[in-house]
């Protein structure tokens, strides 16, 4: 029991110790960055700079004279940024001395070039007539479906399109039951079926009844 007494009175000793050194060490890891941003060529302040803290989500930006201020940890990488700049990054030294940095950074203007714009006159009216009379109106769903559900393109879908699995199993089911339907007597010929002629007549045409 006194051993365990003992150990709770040298922990409750040792732990403010450490909670004070702890604190001590983020308290001094802490740093306040503030500085100016300027021209590479003309030295102005930069206005609406973004500086952001890389992976932390959090950011300033510059006022008008270009100047900011920023609290970052030591070791944190810093990124400038502008529209009309090339972005620079820096890194807070980790052997900073004091829990102050100032920096005056310098941006290069970096060049932008847009696509070629064309600029022409308006058209007369009768251009204009012209077009819109020719201007080729692309189909609405509604339109799409119909065509879709022409009986020709229906007809032309099922002749080039190859069926699904579950069709051709359908198919080959009935076969069989035709098949065993009329077992042990000839089957009906169907002469008078507008679609058995139809399908002797493209036979007919691609030659299958040819000797070969």
């Amino acid at each position: 029991m006194r051993k365990i007494l003992q150990h709770i009175i040298t922990v409750s000793l040792l732990f403010p110790l450490t909670a004070k050194a702890q604190f001590e060490t983020a308290r001094d890891s802490v740093v306040q960055l503030y500085g100016v941003i300027m021209t590479a060529d003309s030295l102005r302040g930069i206005p609406a700079v973004s500086v952001l803290v890389k992976g932390q989500n959090r950011g300033t930006i510059t006022n008008n004279q270009g100047v900011f201020s920023i609290v970052v940890l030591k070791g944190d990488q810093v990124e400038f940024s502008h529209i009309s700049y090339k972005p620079k990054t820096i890194t807070i030294p980790r052997n900073l001395d004091g829990n102050q940095y100032s920096i005056v950074q310098l941006l290069v203007a970096d060049t932008v070039y847009l696509p070629v714009t064309i600029i022409r006159p308006r058209p007369s009216p009768e251009e204009f007539a012209r077009d819109f009379v020719n201007t080729k109106v692309p189909d609405d769903d509604i339109e799409i479906a119909r065509k879709n559900t022409d009986a020709a393109k229906r007809k032309i879908l099922m002749r080039t399109i190859p069926v699904s699995g579950s069709e051709a199993t359908r198919m080959q089911f009935q076969k069989m039951a035709n098949q065993a339907y009329y077992y042990g007597q000839t089957p009906p010929m169907n002469i008078f079926s507008p679609a058995a002629w139809a399908d002797f007549i493209q036979a007919w045409k691609r030659g299958d009844f040819k000797k070969q």
